[in-house]
């Protein structure tokens, strides 16, 4: 658990450490979104998020969302925790701005330890924003709980337990943990086929992800090249045969590496762990049973009838430029990067350099 470093005072629930999600850095403006962390654990981020704001033209601290180009400046390896496994900590009311729906930490640590006052954390429920508690690393200690360590998850865990994140909210909408975890993906992709296009397997990949692979990737392959093959892999589910180019693996809830394959090849593309077991096991259509099979690509008529997707996947696109940019593969030899960028050469040659640069 996490204690005031000021007084000792308990801080949160006991809790143990989890990769940092994708998709922390990236929500849906305006619309309301659940608690980043699953209850009883943490995840660290090593890079400064969240207020003091700085404007990337000087030094000059400025408020939030003002500047042409607001960059955070806070601390690194700040703690994240789910709102509920808060313990001990009040708000800071004259810290509490926010947008329209809640508090967006815009003014820094917005939550004092009960036990001596010292500003401890931030709690962030505004719109746009993933629900959590942000634990300022100078002003907490972590101290043993004193109950039995739980053993840590491995890949069989996610084939007894996948916990699908279906794509769809209950609106309609996409899931913007989907846009921004295909997002980072496919920033991925475009790195391990080396700019071409990308052929998908039959059934939950193709059907959900071709409009947002296109948005990036080239149609077709010049000729006498041919595209690469994407495959779907991971726990439980083979490397299908003959072996794809690239494989889809999950991303491990832990340690955040990808699933690899026994053989070590071919090249893997990781995908949040949730995402990819939908993709992975789509499960049933209806939650009645029923005798016999349907015909391929049939609904039952049963209430409420599955949501269906009013416009193809959009990736966030932050998302994917943030993650591409950090893959030092795609960045351009110098003579390339000063090419001028054709129209609608997004995501491929030179497009994906601009992305990289900025």
């Amino acid at each position: 658990m996490f204690v005031c470093a000021g007084c000792g005072a308990e801080l949160t629930a006991p809790v143990s450490r989890v990769a940092l999600p994708v998709h922390t850095r990236y929500g849906a403006w305006e619309k309301l979104h659940p608690p980043l962390m699953e209850p009883a654990t943490y995840a660290v981020d090593p890079e400064p998020s969240g207020a003091p704001w700085r404007s990337s033209h000087g030094s000059g601290e400025t408020a939030a969302g003002q500047p042409a180009h607001p960059a955070p400046f806070a601390a690194r390896d700040r703690i994240v925790i789910a709102p509920g496994d808060s313990r001990g900590m009040a708000l800071i009311l004259e810290r509490c701005a926010g947008y329209c729906c809640g508090v967006d930490g815009r003014e820094g640590p917005n939550l004092a330890c009960e036990g001596c006052g010292r500003a401890v954390a931030t709690r962030i429920d505004d719109c746009g924003f993933w629900q959590a508690v942000w634990l300022e690393p100078d002003a907490v200690h972590r101290r043993p709980s004193g109950l039995p360590a739980a053993a840590p998850p491995d890949w069989d865990d996610l084939v007894r337990d996948p916990r699908r994140v279906p794509p769809l909210e209950e609106d309609g909408w996409w899931s913007p943990r989907w846009e921004a975890a295909v997002g980072v993906a496919l920033a991925h992709l475009v790195v391990a086929c080396g700019r071409r296009p990308v052929a998908l397997p039959a059934g939950p990949v193709a059907q959900l992800l071709s409009g947002a692979v296109a948005s990036v990737l080239p149609g077709g392959a010049p000729a006498g090249i041919p595209a690469r093959t994407l495959g779907l892999a991971g726990p439980g589910v083979p490397v299908p045969r003959p072996a794809p180019d690239i494989l889809l693996v999950p991303r491990h809830p832990l340690t955040g590496e990808p699933w690899r394959p026994p053989s070590g090849e071919p090249a893997v593309v990781p995908l949040d762990t949730g995402v990819w077991a939908y993709l992975a096991h789509p499960g049933e259509t209806s939650p009645l049973p029923a005798t016999g099979t349907l015909p391929a690509g049939v609904l039952r008529d049963d209430y409420p009838v599955p949501p269906r997707p009013r416009w193809r996947l959009e990736i966030h696109r932050r998302a994917f430029a943030d993650t591409l940019a950090r893959l030092t593969a795609v960045r351009p030899h110098p003579a390339e990067a000063a090419q001028p960028v054709p129209p609608g050469s997004a995501g491929t040659g030179t497009g994906a350099a601009v992305w990289a640069s900025k």
